[in-house]
């Protein structure tokens, strides 16, 4: 009879600093795999901890809770298949990012990571010693190589494990999603397996933390890059991979292949599972936001109502004088076909009294934006309030353009914990609510339909804060303004690019003066799931104060 060998592999979802809960959860996936006949089962890469650390991985206590609940979870799951866990490794003035077989009641092997990446959201040079390469770890019949997540990015590490043996590869992963990363992740990995001869496995976290999303979407791989198995992008689960040995080596029996999301399901399942987990794993289960009228708000409104269930939303419209009934309406419209509650807080007493208690000071002078802020920095008030009485987590609903910019209000429209939409320019916004409309998956827990009424996509943008007041009184219409900001802030063009490309280099000047000066903003800004490599936090980091500017 041919050998064979059964590889669980854990698609799950831990909580940073939760070593007791993640625990848990590799238990009870243990447990699953044991009673499938597995000869072992795989976690991804800082699973026990959860991932990013940041600095909580160099605390000494942390670090000696890590090793204890480590310890027992090899005690707990002696009488069964192997595990594969990741967790840092104690290494003097600071870890190691390791990777961890337990077998027989201990820890039998352990392996280090050789490459650290340091760029975009990653640090793992100020956090983690960089391993020497290892040898492979042998699990009942097979030798399996484990290269940790960027050690499979680079030839060498997968080609010394080749030379020393191995015969599988595992590769552990605490990838981030952004657009496109998919492609990108197997590309290398079939470069690997081209260049071994060897079947790879790429198993990769799951979950939002902080402003990161972690997807899931592991796959398997023989060689000359045949892919085997494809699990779902989002979604967790404890999956069973064959492999069988024959006569030239060890090969994964084909099995399920997950039809991957397209790139609009794929941001609006990030902006979901990113909320979702940002609430719950903060210890909320409530949210509440600001309903304008406006498309932003709605979609931030159909977000949460996929994240947490309508009945775990609160809406609030806040009108003044200068809210039209058609924005009145097309709240209450939203609310409606959402099924969120809605309430109505008119801010228009309170603005009254700010304006007559400031009068003194004010007069002489002529009004201006600081009047206009006052009313949105009012309904951040309000907002704030019922956050506070109801431990309801607020939501902030900027968009990316507006956000770069600085388009919205510091302690106003921009106070709260979350911001789904932070990394979604405005031209996305409006096509996201029409692609939302004509969408519905199982893993929404909002309505199908048209969540978000046409009148809100159609309208013109408008903050509302004054007579007929447009977006476009004072910025280019979006479509414009969003190429330009997606050259500089994405790109990193000089304005002389954006003029090569046919745009009046006073309004790109303009652009890219709103964008430095607003920095500040963005520093005391709410985080927002991450859906591009130019992110606003760890991928795009400025200084706050600074006086260069592009002449080109």
């Amino acid at each position: 009879m041919a050998e064979r060998f059964r590889l669980s592999l854990a698609q799950l979802n831990p909580t940073v600093g939760d070593l007791r809960g993640n625990a848990a959860q590799a238990k009870a996936a243990w447990a699953q795999a044991k009673a499938a006949g597995a000869d072992m089962v795989a976690f991804p890469e800082m699973f026990l901890t959860g991932y990013q650390l940041q600095d909580l991985v160099g605390k000494p206590a942390f670090a000696a809770d890590v090793q204890q609940v480590l310890a027992q979870l090899a005690q707990d799951c002696a009488d069964g298949p192997a595990i594969g866990i990741g967790a840092p490794l104690p290494g003097g003035d600071k870890p190691f990012n390791g990777y961890f077989i337990l077998q027989d009641g201990k820890i039998a092997a352990q392996v280090m990571k050789h490459h650290l990446p340091n760029y975009n959201v990653f640090d793992e040079k100020r956090y983690y010693h960089a391993g020497n390469p290892s040898g492979p770890v042998r699990v009942g019949p097979v030798r399996i190589g484990v290269p940790i997540c960027e050690d499979a990015w680079f030839e060498d590490v997968t080609e010394t494990l080749a030379e020393t043996g191995a015969e599988i590869l595992l590769v552990p992963n605490g990838s981030p999603y952004h657009r496109g990363k998919m492609d990108t992740r197997q590309a290398i990995m079939v470069a690997r397996v081209i260049e071994t001869g060897l079947p790879l496995v790429y198993l990769n976290l799951l979950g939002g933390q902080d402003d990161q999303i972690f997807d899931g979407a592991s796959f398997v791989l023989n060689p000359h890059g045949e892919l085997t198995h494809q699990m779902p992008a989002f979604l967790p689960g404890i999956f069973h991979v064959d492999f069988v040995k024959d006569a030239d080596g060890w090969r994964a029996v084909p099995g399920e292949k997950t039809r991957l999301p397209d790139t609009w399901e794929a941001d609006y399942h990030a902006m979901v599972m990113g909320l979702r987990d940002y609430v719950k794993k903060a210890g909320f289960s409530r949210v509440l936001l600001g309903l304008s009228g406006g498309i932003d708000s709605a979609l931030v409104a159909a977000i949460a109502a996929d994240a947490l269930g309508a009945d775990k939303v609160r809406c609030v419209m806040l009108p003044s004088r200068f809210t039209s009934q058609s924005s009145l309406d097309d709240a209450a419209d939203v609310a409606a076909r959402l099924g969120v509650a809605l309430d109505t807080v008119s801010i228009g007493a309170a603005h009254d009294t700010v304006l007559a208690t400031l009068a003194p000071l004010f007069a002489g002078t002529t009004p201006d934006l600081t009047e206009e802020n006052i009313q949105s920095r009012l309904r951040g008030v309000m907002l704030m309030a019922l956050s506070n009485k109801f431990g309801e987590m607020l939501l902030t609903t900027g968009n990316k353009s507006e956000v770069a910019v600085g388009y919205a209000t510091i302690y106003g429209d921009m106070a709260g914990g979350y911001n789904p939409i932070k990394d979604l320019y405005k031209t996305r916004v409006f096509e996201t609510c029409r692609w939302r409309n004509a969408h519905h998956f199982d893993w929404m827990q909002g309505p199908s339909g048209a969540v978000i009424p046409p009148s809100v996509i159609d309208k013109p943008p408008t903050a509302e804060l004054r007579e007929n007041q447009k977006d476009e009184d004072s910025l280019p219409p979006y479509p414009v303004l969003d190429e330009i900001l997606e050259m500089l802030i994405d790109k990193e063009a000089s304005v002389a690019d954006l003029v090569a490309m046919g745009h009046d280099r006073a309004t790109v000047k303009k652009i890219e003066s709103l964008i430095y000066i607003s920095e500040y903003k963005r520093f005391q800004s709410a985080p927002g799931a991450r859906l591009t490599e130019r992110a606003f936090w760890l991928d795009r980091r400025y200084p706050i104060v600074n006086r260069w500017r592009d002449d080109g």
